[in-house]
């Protein structure tokens, strides 16, 4: 079962191919879902078809669905939201104060991503593929399921959630005990579906993000920066789409009109051998410009072909072990002695495209990338130590931060 993940710069023909691949996917017998979680929600449109919250079949072996987090916002949230205004006013918390707290950050993203769980889940389709949103929002979305698991544990830490009995107690004599309980059952399920979601987004062999461009130089740039972002968070990407390449026109053409068609080319060809440095972990496939828009499940077939060929439209698994996030080495020293140096390596492949916050919080490290951060926690032996310098080091995929440390002599092991 595979989960094909399409975002890109607004504009660019996500939706379009998005479709054109869930088509030619049920062309070669395979159900396949397309869902959008865009608000904008134009998938109905390239499919020509009427679309709802619950999948609908276009054609054999297709279906397609929209997905209104709003919707889902009112019944699922709403439930465990009331739950916590009752405990936390329980323990006196003032009931404006109570009703910030429980505003959870993202939820309706969260619920779309359990949606397209649910749909993965489901044994009914064999691809899944979600159009998603533009980068930016997609980003957060992907994001969301280990930032918020972290909300989580600062609102309810989970040994709190562990010890039932006591935690009714925090509300005092007149708590509502089984309200009590039916919060912290609502907030394990919780718990339990932003693992799995987290599990679902990382899983190389199961899930893997498309990223749609057009070969133009700021969205280039966008594009490098997210995938900077995406490694951040180890999400797999395998592969670019280059949408509305424009062919060159012949020798014998002459005039403005031709001038302007060779330069044009040009420019977009350059583009794509700039985005061909990235490494052959990250293929770049061109997408001609095509003169009608394609909508209808024949012409987003053909669209498909023209891209895919006899490659299967669904991606392949990557089975091979990835490249860890962090690397820690010993620089100079031994053992426990106080003139030990560490050098830890963070993959960031295209790093030098944008710029690259750091900061250390307690036993973990926050890594800033662009419009993107992570916190990652850090190595043991590093907890006891000091950062005193950073820097960037390699180009394109190999490229990667590497933080220097000392110990600290306050915490460092010293016999």
């Amino acid at each position: 079962m595979r989960v094909v993940l399409f975002t890109g710069k607004g504009g660019v023909g996500k939706t379009t191919l998005a479709a054109a691949t869930a088509a030619h996917v049920a062309g070669t017998g395979r159900s396949a879902l397309v869902v959008s979680t865009d608000p904008a929600h134009s998938l109905g449109d390239a499919l020509d078809a009427e679309l709802g919250a619950d999948p609908t079949e276009v054609t054999d072996n297709l279906w397609g669905a929209h997905i209104e987090a709003r919707h889902l916002l009112e019944g699922a949230w709403g439930d465990l939201q009331g739950h916590l205004r009752t405990m936390l006013a329980g323990a006196g918390v003032d009931e404006l104060v109570a009703d910030e707290l429980t505003v959870l950050p993202g939820v309706e993203d969260l619920l779309a991503l359990v949606e397209v769980q649910r749909f993965a889940d489901s044994g009914r389709f064999d691809v899944v593929v979600v159009d998603c949103g533009p980068t930016a929002e997609t980003l957060r979305l992907l994001t969301l399921p280990e930032a918020l698991s972290g909300y989580l544990e600062r609102l309810f830490p989970a040994h709190r959630r562990a010890v039932r009995g006591l935690v009714a107690g925090l509300a005092g004599a007149k708590a509502d005990g089984a309200g009590w309980e039916r919060t912290v059952d609502a907030l394990g399920v919780l718990a339990e579906q932003l693992r799995g979601l987290r599990g679902l987004l990382a899983d190389r062999a199961r899930t893997s993000i498309r990223l749609v461009l057009t070969p133009e130089r700021v969205v280039a740039a966008e594009t490098r920066r997210t995938l900077t972002a995406l490694a951040l968070h180890e999400l797999r990407v395998d592969g670019l789409l280059a949408n509305r390449v424009m062919p060159g026109p012949p020798p014998s053409l002459r005039g403005p009109a031709a001038r302007w068609l060779r330069e044009r080319a040009a420019e977009q060809q350059s583009v794509l051998a700039e985005l061909g440095e990235l490494g052959a972990d990250v293929p770049v496939t061109a997408v001609r410009y095509t003169a009608a828009e394609p909508t209808g499940v024949a012409a987003l077939r053909e669209l498909a072909h023209s891209v895919y060929g006899d490659d299967d439209p669904a991606g392949t698994a990557d089975d091979a072990p990835s490249r860890p996030l962090m690397e820690l080495r010993r620089t100079a020293g031994h053992g426990v002695s106080a003139d030990t140096e560490f050098e830890l390596d963070v993959a960031l492949p295209g790093a030098q495209d944008a710029p690259l916050d750091l900061a250390r919080v307690g036993d973990d490290m926050v890594v800033g990338i662009g419009f993107s951060r992570r916190v990652v926690s850090l190595p043991s032996v590093l907890r006891r130590c000091e950062a005193t310098g950073a820097r960037l080091e390699g180009h394109g995929s190999d490229a990667r931060l590497v933080i220097s440390f000392v110990p600290d002599p306050g915490t460092w092991m010293t016999s």
